[in-house]
């Protein structure tokens, strides 16, 4: 079996921006619904930080997450969000292994 390829981070919006952020972040994973080398997308909320979401991907490998970022539809709510980004934090590559939903 191949390499899954995993991301996890923080997304910040602006200060009130998270639930339009949030919003924003189910849209897109909408969009994935299609894509079926991505396994795994999940926005959370953070339980401290009412403008902060947490995004949790798996996909097949790299390339399948690499070839999403230039899907139309993945743009175009990238392009949206970008104004109610504040920071980017906490971001990290990871290899999945394994467990429930994968």
């Amino acid at each position: 079996m191949p390499e899954l390829y995993g991301l996890h981070g923080r997304i910040v919006a602006t200060p009130g921006g998270g639930d339009a952020l949030v919003a924003l972040l189910l849209e897109g994973a909408d969009g994935l619904a299609d894509m079926e080398s991505c396994r795994l997308y999940v926005i959370s909320r953070d339980l401290k930080d009412p403008d902060a979401a947490w995004i949790t991907e798996v996909w097949t490998d790299r390339a399948a997450h690499d070839a999403s970022l230039k899907d139309e539809r993945v743009r175009e709510v990238i392009r949206r969000a970008r104004p109610l980004i504040a920071s980017m934090s906490d971001s990290m590559e990871l290899v999945p292994v394994g467990g429930k939903g994968l």
